[in-house]
């Protein structure tokens, strides 16, 4: 019983950051879920509960849906995310990973010193999906690398979560496929995932009325911090 309070705790909390902020529920879940069923459990389980997150993210937000940009960064996000999982075996993910860290970290630190904004427009996204897929094909997961390409359109902050949220749903179900990590899921694993699910639901309602009360530059001053704290952790995760 203890396990499945944890489980619950832990889905809920990292549903309501990532409905807050657009990501970084996954850093904080997965360790948890290490913790309770294992590495080789969590996975599995993670990518079930995902599916419930982003999805519920995207329903919750799905009036404020920007699809010119969707588009776009899933034309090239899409094929790129499936070439990258076919080659997901033979590359060191964990360089990717630090790659990503340090972009991420340098990109806030581009934003807070003033410089000239960089506008993202159609171009911007079809490099921004292709990037962000190839990567998260390679290594397994971008992380908020998506994220922080769908900042940059200076969207509101629902339409900022719950298009950046389809995104990442369809890459996942994409790579899900390729990698075929359903077959590790079991009855428990499900159990778990179903579970997991339906706390993320809960959380990302959560998420969305925290944002719905911050002001502009407090939402963008979440982000901004996420976005440096899921750096660090690409990196420290690599070293």
């Amino acid at each position: 019983m203890s396990e499945l309070i944890i489980i619950f705790a832990g889905s809920y909390l990292a549903a309501t950051i990532s409905g807050a902020a657009g990501f970084g529920g996954a850093l904080l879940l997965l360790p948890v879920l290490t913790q309770v069923v294992g590495i080789k459990a969590a996975v599995p389980i993670l990518t079930i509960g995902q599916l419930f997150g982003n999805g519920s993210r995207v329903w919750f937000g799905r009036r404020e849906l920007k699809w010119r940009p969707i588009i776009y960064f899933l034309l090239t996000a899409i094929p790129l995310s499936i070439l990258g999982s076919y080659l997901f075996t033979g590359i060191n993910s964990k360089t990717i990973r630090i790659g990503i860290g340090i972009f991420l970290i340098l990109l806030v630190i581009h934003r807070r010193t003033n410089l000239k904004p960089i506008k993202l427009g159609d171009k911007g996204m079809l490099l921004g999906g292709g990037v962000t897929g190839f990567l998260s094909g390679l290594a397994g997961s971008a992380g908020p690398l998506g994220a922080a390409f769908f900042l940059g359109l200076d969207l509101t902050a629902t339409a900022y979560v719950a298009s950046e949220a389809f995104t990442a749903l369809t890459m996942h179900l994409a790579k899900t496929i390729v990698y075929n990590k359903y077959s590790l899921i079991g009855r428990i694993e499900l159990y778990y995932g179903l579970l997991m699910g339906l706390a993320m639901i809960l959380g990302s309602w959560t998420g969305k009325r925290i944002i719905e009360k911050l002001s502009r530059e407090k939402f963008l001053l979440l982000v901004e911090i996420l976005l440096v704290l899921s750096g660090l952790q690409l990196i420290w995760s690599a070293i």
